[in-house]
């Protein structure tokens, strides 16, 4: 079964990859661009009743390196390459624990502006209770001294 086509689009709309009439293969991309990436794939209209089978192994970040094409330029093998995989592996986990502390001292931030937004909020209810309180009760003593009843 032949699949009619074959297109992979960024988060911003920029077609990454895009192939018609695919068999079968494979194919990787490197980008800046943060965020949900769309594959779409899609078959001949004429094709009705016949089924078709997608398999996806999607990699990102150190598992789709190509560790034979490094070993080979690098002339590397066995233990040395076992230790380049690794040394990539903790330099990613480092990253992104630097990008966890950013972002968790950034919402720490976003946390503490909106508590103190609220307690600000809370105290200006307060007051305006009090004030509109204390306006009943000097529109209530004036009704009533008026109609002679205090």
């Amino acid at each position: 079964l032949v699949i009619k086509g074959l297109e992979v689009t960024s988060p911003y709309g920029n077609t990454l990859y895009h192939r018609e009439n695919v068999t079968v293969g494979q194919f990787a991309f490197t980008t800046t661009e943060a965020g949900n990436y769309l594959a779409c794939f899609w078959k001949d209209s004429g094709d009705k009743g016949v089924g078709a089978s997608v398999n996806l192994d999607w990699k990102i970040g150190i598992a789709a390196k190509d560790w034979d094409s490094v070993a080979r330029k690098e002339k590397i093998e066995g233990v040395e390459l076992e230790l380049k995989k690794l040394e990539a592996a903790t330099r990613a986990i480092h990253n992104n624990l630097l990008y966890l502390k950013a972002r968790e001292a950034e919402m720490r931030e976003v946390s503490e502006r909106t508590n103190a937004r609220v307690a600000w909020f809370s105290i200006m209810s307060l007051g305006v209770c009090i004030a509109v309180s204390a306006l009943q009760l000097w529109h209530l003593k004036r009704f009533f001294q008026k109609k002679k009843l205090i």
